[in-house]
């Protein structure tokens, strides 16, 4: 019996990973198209958003099928309960990438983002990529050195977040009030995918030490 309850936890991780290599995939694309005008990829980023809900269900209802057939408890109950949080963590991830890519879409052919923000916004791909990258595999090796980075990698986002209001505030700001929307809206897409990837990280630190502190969850609304 423990055996197949083994096998049932194993597969929890595997399904995560699934889940964090697709959420990476979206971002990585979701900025690729924002920064190019690339529609034909923002549709992909937004048709393959289906298949990160599909897993977030099927693994919500491997974890319901473990606590009603297991009745597991302490370790066991805690990567449960966590992997539920995580799933849910992750698929919000997607939709965030998801709306970039929508955003995106809904200019073509003219770029979301105006010049005087390119350079911003290319700091914001890189940082969210990063991020997404160390997520995965901090997921495969529970290194908590990579919970630290993720922290350093959402305060980037933070900032970069807060530079683009004082560039809209500036008196040199010129954009359209469409184009004043779309970047408020992309910047805190971009805040938010940070936000998430750092409840991931302290769920891990949780899950390897047993701090509960570490696991408490960022007040994120989505």
């Amino acid at each position: 019996m423990r055996e197949i309850f083994d096998a049932e936890l194993k597969a929890l991780g595997d399904d995560l990973q699934a889940m964090a290599h697709r959420v990476q995939h979206a971002i990585e694309s979701a900025g690729q198209a924002l920064a190019t005008a690339d529609l034909a990829l923002a549709e992909r980023v937004i048709a393959d958003d289906l298949a990160i809900d599909q897993l977030n269900r099927q693994l919500d209802e491997q974890c319901i099928h473990m606590l009603a057939q297991q009745q597991p408890v302490a370790t066991d109950l805690r990567v449960i309960v966590s992997a539920l949080r995580m799933s849910a963590t992750l698929e919000r991830m997607g939709d965030l990438a998801r709306h970039i890519a929508e955003i995106a879409r809904g200019r073509y052919p003219r770029q979301a983002v105006p010049q005087s923000l390119t350079g911003t916004f290319t700091e914001m791909d890189a940082a969210a990529r990063r991020l997404a990258q160390r997520i995965v595999t901090l997921l495969e090796s529970r290194d908590l050195a990579l919970a630290e980075q993720i922290q350093t990698d959402d305060d980037r986002l933070d900032d970069l977040h807060a530079d683009s209001f004082t560039a809209m505030l500036g008196g040199g700001w010129s954009a359209s009030p469409q184009q004043t929307v779309d970047v408020t809206l992309l910047a805190r897409f971009y805040e938010r995918f940070g936000d998430h990837g750092v409840s991931i990280a302290r769920r891990i630190v949780y899950l390897v030490t047993g701090d509960l502190s570490a696991g408490e969850p960022l007040q994120i609304h989505n």
